[in-house]
């Protein structure tokens, strides 16, 4: 059969390669396509439109992108209208995906849509909820979002975290020596990332290292242009011992604490039990916006699932060189007690076969053609 998937920056390419990576367990001649972009090539994927340079920081940001994606939208969903796959898979990206499938349904697809990571997870909102699932059949990875469109009378299904089972947990690790460690650096993937959150951490390093002349940092871009940004910031603060790995899983195999912009990349440190201080900064335009959607509430999925602050999540104006580094210092000093809270983090993401069973949910649907 064949099934489309649907993504919009690197976090959700990662879900979509693990749950194609398991239906093909259960449909070995599955054919797997969609909008993507190097991770989902490399996974045998056919992408049918590179989505480079579509993640953004806010409304504000995406506005001069709206004209574009609508209009390949329009074409991409003409196109599977002319030729259906037998299921089509959404993950996150909400803006441009619940518009795409409200676009597919009013040309007359009429195969299943399933929606991973529906928007709104956190926020409760019942028009966002309702206009999903008049399009999409919501797959949650959260109980709270289960929970929340249930008692609205709306179809959901939840299995627990898909990605759950693709980490484990290292053994927890003594402190490392007072004048040494490594730390992965993980300043996020979009350009405002990298320009708000790169600056900060090298300082916050160099801050560091002073107290810990051994200290080691390894950074994980996301692409070759996220590499490039992060040489040229660390030639201007004049860091040469800064070394680089490809991604997430390799910048922190080795490291005994990471410092990394709010996002997917946190839920990995914390499967993987990587002690971790979180970060965020947007631009002074985008701010109140932030404000106004956060409205108090956490940041970071580990914070979110546990409902209390097990990360810490230094945002906007708290997120300074300073402030880094003396977190960075308290979790190096006993990273004990943040490996035990994600070690009950991992409890409360749902059973270990989540992906299995999101699989599995996935090719029965394709397979009965249902809407």
């Amino acid at each position: 059969m064949r099934y489309f998937f649907s993504t919009g920056e690197a976090s959700g390419e990662l879900t979509a390669v693990a749950l194609a990576e398991a239906i093909a367990r259960l449909d070995p001649g599955a054919r797997f396509e969609g909008i993507g972009s190097d991770r989902m090539r490399a996974a045998g994927f056919t992408v049918r439109q590179d989505n480079g340079g579509w993640a953004s920081m806010g409304p504000l940001a995406a506005i001069p992108r709206i004209p574009k994606l609508l209009a390949i939208g329009l074409r991409l969903a003409a196109q599977l209208v002319l030729s259906p796959p037998d299921l089509v898979v959404l993950v996150d990206f909400g803006a441009f995906n619940v518009r795409f499938a409200t676009v597919l349904r009013a040309l007359g697809f009429r195969q299943p849509i399933i929606d991973l990571y529906p928007p709104g997870t956190w926020l409760d909102d019942p028009k966002r909820a309702k206009a999903v699932a008049r399009v999409a059949l919501p797959l949650t990875a959260f109980a709270h979002q289960r929970d929340f469109f249930t008692a609205l009378g709306l179809p959901i299904a939840y299995f627990g975290h898909p990605l759950a089972s693709r980490y484990v947990m290292r053994p927890p690790r003594p402190a490392p020596p007072d004048d040494g460690g490594t730390i992965a650096i993980l300043p996020g993937s979009r350009p405002g990332e990298l320009k708000y959150h790169v600056p900060l951490l090298l300082r916050a390093f160099k801050l560091l290292k002073a107290k810990r002349p051994r200290l080691r940092a390894v950074a994980g871009p996301a692409d070759e242009r996220g590499k490039r940004y992060i040489q040229e910031a660390a030639q201007r603060e004049g860091i040469a011992d800064l070394s680089f790995a490809s991604g997430t899983g390799a910048a922190i195999a080795d490291a005994d604490a990471a410092w990394v912009s709010s996002g997917t990349a946190v839920l990995e440190c914390a499967l993987s039990g990587v002690p971790v201080v979180a970060l965020y900064v947007v631009s002074p335009r985008l701010e109140a916006y932030a404000q106004r959607v956060r409205a108090g509430r956490f940041v970071t999925l580990p914070n979110l699932v546990m409902r209390r602050q097990i990360v810490p999540e230094l945002l906007q104006e708290l997120a300074t060189p300073e402030s880094l580094a003396r977190e960075m210092e308290r979790l190096l000093h006993d990273p004990s007690q943040q490996y035990a809270e994600f070690s009950a983090m991992r409890e409360a993401l749902g059973p270990p076969d989540a992906i299995q069973r999101c699989a599995a949910f996935a090719f029965e649907l394709a397979k009965s053609g249902k809407v």
